[in-house]
This record gives structure tokens, C-alpha cells and sequence, in this order.
């Protein structure tokens, strides 16, 4: 991906679009499986046992690294009763485990924390001790692993994640880097701590976004304490992934997060969500079910941004008929829009650099969306251009916000002076030059998609493509000689540097059909041969420099159509280094980086 997911959240993006990213991101499903592989690993004895006990593993993945936390026996709503009431500050420094003390503060001088967490953590604490020495150094404090580290637990082994969490923050040096905080995900995790713990957190600009809390609809456990309560002392923190089966949404402020789990649950619907719920959730929304509005409410709803917060609501459970909105939904209606109208007026302040991220997590999307076409033997160009899912469709919107970004910076930029203007396009090239090769093919697929289009250069190319391929290549200096070893060994991960090529593609294929075609006429078929030749020599220009990614040789796509189509009209003495390449089965090699 080109912009973490964990980076994400101290951003002001709508809460639809940043579940959008979240669902997309292999973190939840990877901190899933670490948490079922540790239930499975639990010795049978340990499950019969009456008292609770806190287990952890660290996994390595390829693009993080994970410590995932479990209690045995496995958590259930009476365990969180039972130790449902709160323990001060000032209790836990008498009793000589000041861990947190560095929590307080003048403005902020007590804050609590629940209970059984804190027991847990205390009795686990010998291990936690050790498990913390192996993965931080505290001369330099950092954090000794080689890439991002995720936290995560379910249930109460998710209060033992976040109290580990907050406990390593601590202790990681204060000029770090966001992506390099540990980041916390939590699945159906009680409440931990009181207002005192949230205003602790939130005054640490960087500690609040390192918390994801994923809350399934009909999971009892995270509602647990701000329900059982008349005046519920429990305040959440962090950002919250509230889920369904319909959908998902992503909610930051502390308020709206309590008046949603406080009404998102009934007797009839509460159940206890083990991790296995929460990973066939995921599994569920990854696969494409994202929700849309598609109810009749018999009436218009106003202002403009109360459909949007009904709908956000839909996404997570509830069920809003004209009927059911009573005053307490319409209050809660009422907190998502000025949550929502006041990150509106936050995103005013933030500068372009701020929304060049902003704009990352767009390509994020797409990034995904690429990696799932692929691995549907279609790629990405020829998924978006025949779309037979859901997702393809959504593609649209993340193009369009792309494509309305760009066209508005690249046209800003050229209107600079020529010395400032080649300051800015230094600055935001390479930004520019992902964002071309990764979208201008989804306007190319809409281009072709038309029947009877022809010469997408002269007829449907955007000025602002053009203009940001020129830059790039003023300031790049062509590659001389073969491709250096680093290049070869990437090409698998790769964006087609030509971000025309698909163009190409599509010209080669018409120009089959027209050789095929008896009405074509002398001069078309000539047209076409001399196009085909050219086409095969720049094909093999761009394979010799590593330049086109492997997802071309696709079974389904069209540059495997067009090698098909052409196969059958070329003669049998037809030779050429493309011909020779394809027939020999070269690009098995080519995609290894070996060729």
C-alpha cells in the first residue's frame, strides 16, 4: 500500500470512507487469525479452569508484526461483570503498581481503570515484563522490530492489548514517527477506563489514533458496561470500527461512540461474539457487501447531511423506518452531523500537503482493489472495464475524487511561474506519476468501453495526464543500458510505467479485428499491420526494461486476448523477439524478476 492503514485514522475522513480502507486492509484478518491460532493453542485444562489467566504470541508477517493476547478460559460476560467496577489511580499506587502513573497529570490528576483489566495485567505482568524487553530497547526506545507492530485481543485479552499498548507509548521515544507507534486492535473489547483514562489518552496528539476498537452490531460484550449501568462512569477512546453484516463505519468522537453503543443493542439482539464471529465479519465485508441506501423512508429528510447519517447508521445495524425516527434517533442523527460538520471544518485548515494524504487513502482503495482483481486472474484494468461485482462499481468514486484532485493541482501548478511552478512539480511528482499510472487505465477501459472508440491520445485523453507525464519526464532521466537488479526484483509489485499502455492494447486488438474484417479496406489492413509491428516492438522495448507489470500475461486479460488474436492471423513464418518471448513461456520468468 502506498499510505499505511494505521496512519489514517488522526485523519478527517468521513467514517464510510475510512471503514472503506479498514475492511480493505489485510490487518484485521491477520490479527484475527493470530487470535484463533492462539485459542487453539490453549491447553484443554487451561479452559476448565475457574480462574483467569492471560496467555500471548508474537507472529511475524511480511508486513507487520503481531502480538495478539487471550484469557483462558475464554472470556465470557460474567468474567466482565464480576469485575466490572473501577480501581483509581491512587488505589493502584498503594497498592505499589504506579505503572500508569505516568497517565496523570496537573490538568489531569486521577483517572481509573476496570478492573479485572488491570488485574489481569497485573498477575501477567512477569511476562509482559519480558515480552516488552524483547521488543523494545530502552536505552534507544525503540521498538525492535523490523516493521509496523499491531497489538491486538478479543474480549478482555483486548483491555490486556490496550493496557500493553499504552504501557509501550510510554516508553517509545517522543520525536517517533507515527508508523513507528505500536497500533492496537481491539475486537469486542470492554470499555477500560473512566473520563480521566480518555483525557489522558486524548492529550497525547498521537496516542488517541493508535487505537482501533472493532464493535460487531450484535456483540454485547464492548456495550457491556455503559448498559449495565444507570450512570455508566465508562468512557471509550480511540477510534471505533463499529460492524454488521450490512456494513461498517468508523466513529472518533468519544461522545457519538458512547450514544452508539448505548443504542445499538437490544436484550433480543445482544449475543457474546467470539473472534470467529469477528473474522467471518470481515471475511463478509471484505468480499464486496458494503452498504447502500436503498430503503424508501416515505419522506424528505433535511438537512443535506442527515440521508448520509441515516445511512451511516444502516451500516452498522440499525433498522430506521419513518416510523421508528423518534427523538432519541434524531438526537443521535443530530450528533453525526456536527461530528461530521466539524471534520467539514477541520479539513478547511489542513494545508496541501495534509491532503495530499488525504488523497493517498484514495489510492489505498484502489491499491486493493488491484491486488483482488488480480488474484481473480482478470487485473484490475480489465475488472474495472467489464465489471461483473460491486466492486468495480465502487471503483468510480475513488477515480473521480482522484481525477477532480489532480486535474485542480496540476492546473494550479501550471499556472506558477516556470521557476516555482518546477518547485511544486518536484515536491508532488512522484505522488502524480502513481496516481497516472495507477488511474489514467480506468479512464482508458471507460474510453473503450464505448463501442466504435478509436484513438484515446487524440480524443479522450485529459490535459492534466499529458501535462503530468511531461513533467515527469523532464525531471527523469531515461534509464541507460539494462535494468539494474533492484528493478528486476520489484517487477512483481509493480504499476505499468506507460500509463497508456492498456491504450495500445486496445488499438493492437481493433487492428486484429480489422485484419480479420473482409469489408476492411487495402488501406485499413495496411494501417493496421504497420500498427501491429510497431506495437509488438514496444511491447518487447517495455518488457526488456522491467517496465510493464506481469499482471498483463493474465489469463483474462486483454493483452492476452490480443496475443490469442494474434496468433491466428500472423503466417506460420511470422518470428519476432515478442513471439519468441510469449511462445517459449518467458514471462514466467519475466514476473520472477529472472528473465
Amino acid at each position: 500500500m502506498s499510505i499505511s492503514v494505521c496512519d489514517t485514522f488522526s485523519r478527517c475522513i468521513s467514517g464510510l470512507d475510512l471503514a472503506d480502507l479498514v475492511v480493505n486492509a489485510d490487518l484485521l484478518q491477520l490479527s484475527c487469525d493470530a487470535i484463533e491460532d492462539l485459542h487453539a493453542e490453549t491447553n484443554p485444562h487451561q479452559q476448565l479452569s475457574s480462574t483467569l489467566s492471560v496467555r500471548h504470541k508474537l507472529v511475524q508477517q511480511s508486513n507487520c508484526t503481531i502480538i495478539a493476547f487471550a484469557t483462558s478460559p475464554l472470556c465470557t460476560k460474567d468474567h466482565i461483570l464480576q469485575g466490572g467496577d473501577l480501581v483509581s489511580s491512587s488505589t493502584l499506587k498503594e497498592q505499589k503498581f504506579p505503572l500508569f502513573d505516568f497517565l496523570r497529570s496537573n490538568g489531569n490528576p486521577s483517572f481509573s481503570i476496570l478492573r479485572v483489566a488491570i488485574n489481569l495485567f497485573k498477575d501477567y505482568f512477569p511476562e509482559l515484563s519480558q515480552l516488552k524487553d524483547q521488543i523494545h530497547d530502552s536505552t534507544t526506545e525503540e521498538l525492535l522490530v523490523n516493521s509496523r507492530l499491531i497489538v491486538t485481543g478479543h474480549s478482555l485479552g483486548g483491555t490486556v492489548a490496550s493496557l500493553f499498548t499504552l504501557w509501550l507509548l510510554d516508553n517509545i521515544k517522543k520525536t517517533a514517527g507515527r508508523n513507528q507507534l505500536p497500533f492496537c486492535i481491539t475486537f469486542g473489547s470492554p470499555l477500560i477506563g473512566d473520563q480521566g483514562l480518555q483525557r489522558a489518552i486524548s492529550e497525547h496528539s498521537q496516542w488517541n489514533s493508535c487505537f482501533l476498537h472493532v464493535a460487531a452490531f450484535k456483540d454485547l460484550s464492548p456495550r457491556i458496561l455503559i448498559t449495565s449501568q444507570p450512570n455508566p462512569q465508562y468512557k471509550p477512546f480511540g477510534t471505533y470500527f463499529f460492524c454488521s453484516e450490512l456494513g461498517c463505519n468508523c466513529v472518533d468522537d468519544p461522545e457519538v461512540v458512547s450514544r452508539l453503543l448505548k443504542s445499538t443493542i437490544t436484550p433480543v439482539s445482544a449475543e457474546e461474539m467470539g473472534i470467529d464471529d469477528y473474522s467471518g465479519t470481515v471475511k463478509h465485508l471484505k468480499s464486496g457487501l458494503i452498504m447502500k441506501d436503498n430503503s424508501q423512508l416515505g419522506q424528505p429528510v433535511t438537512p443535506s447531511l442527515r440521508p448520509g447519517m441515516i445511512l451511516q447508521l444502516k451500516a452498522i445495524g440499525f433498522e430506521i423506518t419513518a416510523q421508528q425516527q423518534n427523538n432519541s434517533i434524531n438526537d443521535l442523527i443530530s450528533e453525526l452531523e456536527r461530528h461530521e460538520n466539524q471534520m467539514a471544518q477541520q479539513m478547511k485548515a489542513i494545508d496541501l500537503n495534509e491532503k495530499l494524504n488525504m488523497v493517498k487513502i484514495r489510492m489505498a482503495n484502489l491499491e486493493w482493489y488491484k491486488k483482488d482483481s488480480k488474484a481473480r486472474g482478470v487485473g484490475y484494468y480489465d475488472s474495472y472495464k467489464n465489471p461483473h461485482f460491486k466492486r468495480d462499481s465502487e471503483v468510480t468514486k475513488h477515480k473521480k475524487v482522484l481525477c477532480d484532485y489532480w486535474k485542480k493541482i496540476v492546473e494550479d501548478f501550471a499556472r506558477k511561474p516556470q521557476k516555482e511552478g518546477a518547485f511544486m512539480r518536484e515536491t508532488w511528482l512522484f505522488a502524480g506519476t502513481n496516481y497516472r499510472r495507477m488511474v489514467e487505465p480506468l479512464d482508458i477501459a471507460e474510453y473503450y468501453r464505448q463501442t466504435g472508440k478509436r484513438d484515446y491520445l487524440t480524443h479522450g485523453r485529459s490535459r492534466h495526464y499529458i501535462l503530468l507525464e511531461q513533467w515527469q519526464k523532464e525531471q527523469t532521466e531515461k534509464l541507460a543500458g539494462p535494468p539494474n537488479d533492484k528493478k528486476k526484483q520489484s517487477v512483481a509489485g509493480i504499476l505499468t510505467e506507460d500509463s497508456c499502455f492498456w491504450m495500445k492494447v486496445e488499438e493492437a486488438l481493433i487492428s486484429c479485428k480489422l485484419l480479420r474484417d473482409e469489408t476492411s479496406s487495402t488501406s485499413e489492413k495496411q494501417s493496421a499491420r504497420e500498427f501491429l509491428n510497431t506495437f509488438e516492438q514496444y511491447v518487447m522495448d517495455q518488457i526488456n526494461n522491467y517496465a510493464v507489470s506481469p499482471e498483463i500475461f493474465l489469463e483474462k486479460s486483454s493483452f492476452t486476448k490480443w496475443w490469442k488474436d494474434f496468433q491466428g492471423i500472423i503466417e506460420t513464418s511470422h518470428n519476432s523477439p515478442l513471439t519468441d518471448f510469449m511462445k517459449k513461456g518467458s514471462y514466467l520468468q519475466y514476473k520472477r524478476g529472472q528473465f
